[in-house]
């Protein structure tokens, strides 16, 4: 049995979901340019995985005398798992447009090509250098980059299904200080936080803790949040986000950028769902907007990436640098980004939505 949807909606956590997805998509058009206007764009999926911890955490902690295991894993399926077989595909039709070739001009075969499709719709990284690692640079999901993180999603739900919920609320708050202080010394070490998307150089275990501190914070504060008197939270909110994106990567020793980063979602994120979550005094205009964000957002993330893969190779990148400026790719840039947005509702209104519909 299905289980509805009784509490009421934070609408304002939908709208700050699709600010970030955009985010991202701004990021990804800089990504492989100089002087990118968003250093620390990538930052958005931390955030993501914090408002999937506090969802999460708020949705169904108290229904688990209702719901077994399976019908949780069955939900998080309906809600995920569509738009990870979509991007897959598309993935796997512009690895094809594209010709097939890894970026150093090597020829994959279409097996592997489909062989590299089926693993994504399944979920099963590909190991560096492995056949169907199809582009060779590391990626664990080399035809929709971006299904790293909904990898470790799918580890978050386990462990929430299996231990978190179980967890006291003293335990729980134990898990996040320590993953907390691990994500700190990772984002020190490495200068940055842009990790989790490839198994190299303990990628696995970097995307873990990376997932596993803001999880766990969302799930905490979901079971202590009390709402306080906040007004205009989405604007507020999301410029918070949009300075925390584009404010300059901090120079000097790589330690500093990496602290700053962990400040971030250490301190900054959680306090802008806790706001974000308090504002119940907004309109229905503001109402409709987030939820529009809210809910183009997941197909937003899962469509873009192949298709800028398409844009990655027009601008000349061989896996070490691309031929382009900004000045010249730009007109290349705003084809792709209005392709991404268009692909996304239509997947949304067409396939997203009548596919969970009919599943749930």
């Amino acid at each position: 049995m299905i289980l509805k949807d009784s509490k009421p909606h934070y609408d304002i956590l939908d709208g700050l979901r699709g600010v970030a997805a955009l985010i991202v998509i701004v990021y990804h058009v800089f990504e492989l340019l100089p002087g990118t206007p968003v250093p620390h764009g990538y930052l958005a999926v931390d955030f993501f995985f914090i408002l999937s911890g506090f969802v999460i955490g708020y949705a169904y902690d108290s229904r688990w005398g209702k719901m077994t295991t399976g019908g949780f894993f069955k939900r998080r399926l309906i809600r995920l798992h569509p738009m990870v077989v979509m991007g897959a595909v598309i993935g796997a039709v512009t690895f094809l447009i594209q010709g097939s070739v890894k970026w150093d001009g090597s020829h994959v075969g279409t097996g592997l090509v489909m062989l590299a499709m089926l693993c994504a719709m399944l979920m099963i990284p590909a190991a560096p250098g492995s056949s169907y690692e199809v582009r060779g640079n590391g990626e664990m999901f080399p035809l929709n980059g971006p299904s790293w993180s909904l990898f470790f999603e799918y580890i978050g739900n386990i462990l929430y299904a299996i231990l978190l919920r179980r967890l006291q609320k003293w335990a729980l708050a134990v898990l996040c200080a320590v993953s907390g202080v691990l994500l700190a010394c990772i984002s020190a070490r490495d200068g940055f936080l842009g990790v989790g998307w490839s198994m190299l150089d303990n990628g696995f275990w970097e995307g873990l803790v990376r997932m596993l501190f803001p999880y766990t914070m969302g799930m905490l504060m979901a079971r202590v949040f009390r709402p306080a008197k906040v007004k205009k939270a989405f604007l507020l909110c999301g410029l918070i986000l949009l300075i925390v994106a584009i404010l300059p990567a901090i120079g000097g020793e790589a330690w500093r950028n990496g602290l700053f980063e962990a400040f971030c979602v250490i301190i900054i994120f959680p306090c802008m769902v806790w706001i974000g979550a308090s504002d119940s005094s907004y309109g229905e205009k503001t109402k409709a907007a987030c939820s529009f964000l809210g809910d183009l957002s997941y197909p937003l993330y899962m469509v873009h990436y192949p298709l800028f893969y398409l844009y990655y190779s027009y601008i000349g990148f061989d896996g070490n640098g691309v031929s382009m400026t900004f000045k010249e790719a730009w007109p290349a840039a705003l084809i792709v980004v209005a392709a991404s947005l268009l692909l996304a509702v239509l997947c949304m209104r067409f396939y997203d939505r009548p596919v969970r519909n009919y599943l749930s």
